[in-house]
């Protein structure tokens, strides 16, 4: 925070970065200072509209104070029916909570984290294969939401 006349300027902010999906929703955010992602936990729900009024409860509880919404997009670049749905999603998340909100390109994000995880299995953790799913959305937040931050992805106009 810089104080500038009487003015306070905030140049970080604690960011949430979710990872949506129809099965499991990925959670992560930052520090306060905004510039380390950490995961947070995943929400196995049957439908994603269970998972809104949990991180609205996590939103307040934390201080989030923007959101970014992965978008699974298509390799050329296109909305996928997925991204549709992440966008339309996140909308409503951004409404109900009064956050900004900032969409970007998750469409590797996944896969990076699968890395991550096997990563850490081949230097000795211990994980089942039902705990890398339960832990590989959270991470694929925290991969992207860490890009975001770091100023390697940029957001998305929708």
């Amino acid at each position: 925070m810089i104080r500038i006349s009487g003015f306070v300027i905030r140049i970080f902010m604690r960011t949430l970065g979710i990872d949506y999906g129809t099965r499991r929703v990925g959670l992560a955010q930052s520090d306060e200072g905004g510039k380390f992602a950490s995961p947070v936990e995943v929400l196995n729900v049957s439908s994603p509209e269970l998972a809104i009024e949990p991180i609205l409860k996590h939103i307040a509880k934390e201080g989030i104070e923007r959101i970014v919404v992965g978008l699974p997009l298509n390799m050329d670049d296109s909305m996928s029916a997925g991204a549709r749905d992440a966008a339309a999603w996140g909308k409503i998340i951004a409404e109900r909570s009064g956050k900004p909100l900032v969409f970007v390109d998750e469409r590797l994000s996944s896969f990076m984290a699968e890395q991550h995880l096997a990563d850490r299995k081949r230097a000795g953790g211990k994980m089942t294969r039902g705990q890398k799913k339960d832990r590989l959305d959270a991470h694929a937040a925290a991969d992207f939401l860490q890009a975001f931050l770091d100023g390697r992805l940029s957001p998305i106009e929708i």
